[in-house]
């Protein structure tokens, strides 16, 4: 069983080093419980009408002499708290791995009815997006051909899924690495040459990374690690062979923009502007479809 300081005790053991979470003792915070004053990670931070509170204030009411399931627990973006801050993570996860597994039995037949391009010709006559198969642009992003390939964004969206799930919710969570993903996919339809195919999770990574670093200048947190990890990858993006950087770019910009939205909504509008820019992004993502399908006509 987990033992917890009295409240208001800094459980940081060393002076002058960034505080940790009272119930996550290795991750360190600069947020603190408005009503306790104890610091809390991300995953116990619970929306409060001023500031977050901790878990165990909101079980005892939070003073405020109301029931304490009259204090529904919310997440960092207004989203409900859940026993397993990691589902939707790991559902997405299998998926990947369901559709790797699916086109390593099947062969290229399968993967040529889940890749993304533009417009070529196969044995079936013209095919592709701008042929109307518009289920390309995301069944590509669940697709994989390579070990390395699907190991090394499956590793990065265990890594940042997790914490961003935790903070953001499930479906807001969902969201933004649907819509990253098809961000990334769209704005490949439109540079990319037709004939090229394009596959992977890598525009839904790439939007999560972006959105971990939105979230971090938003929890106060050292913001070096996340910006040497972005810019390795984009240095990766810009200088290896065989990728396909507009889905990095696009899939990282819809992230960052759907992050701000998630963390930085005002609580009197949060959902309009949450809703509303995610609306936004996918109006952009069909705008940019149909723009680049009239040229290809």
């Amino acid at each position: 069983m987990e033992q917890q300081p009295p409240a208001g005790q800094d459980p940081s053991p060393v002076p002058g080093s960034p505080p940790t979470c009272y119930r996550h003792p290795d991750r360190k915070t600069g947020i603190r419980c408005t009503r306790c004053e104890r610091p809390i990670c991300p995953e116990c931070m619970v929306d409060a009408s001023v500031g977050f509170q901790c878990p165990d204030c909101v079980r005892e009411g939070s003073g405020t002499g109301h029931h304490p399931g009259a204090n529904r627990p919310r997440t960092v973006a207004g989203g409900t708290v859940a026993a397993d801050p990691r589902l939707v993570t790991k559902i997405l996860l299998g998926i990947n791995a369901a559709v790797f597994i699916a086109v390593l039995a099947a062969g290229d037949r399968l993967l040529d009815e889940l890749l993304l391009f533009g417009r070529a010709y196969s044995s079936d006559g013209l095919e592709g997006v701008a042929e109307g198969q518009w289920y390309r642009l995301v069944t590509s992003t669940f697709l994989h051909q390579e070990v390395w390939h699907i190991a090394f964004n499956m590793l990065g969206l265990w890594w940042l899924g997790g914490p961003l799930e935790a903070a953001l919710g499930r479906a807001r969570y969902l969201a933004l690495y649907l819509l990253s993903g098809l961000a990334g996919s769209a704005l490949t339809y439109l540079i990319a040459a037709p004939q090229q195919g394009s596959l992977g999770a890598s525009g839904s990574i790439f939007g999560l990374l972006g959105a971990t670093a939105v979230l971090m200048r938003r929890m106060n947190y050292d913001m070096r690690p996340v910006i040497a990890l972005l810019a390795l990858n984009l240095l990766f993006t810009f200088t290896w062979g065989g990728i396909a950087w507009e889905a990095h770019v696009g899939g990282l910009v819809a992230g960052v923009a759907i992050a701000i939205a998630m963390v930085h909504a005002p609580r009197e509008r949060r959902n309009l502007v949450q809703y509303g820019t995610c609306a936004l992004v996918l109006v952009a993502v069909i705008g940019i479809v149909l723009a680049r399908t009239a040229a290809l006509s």
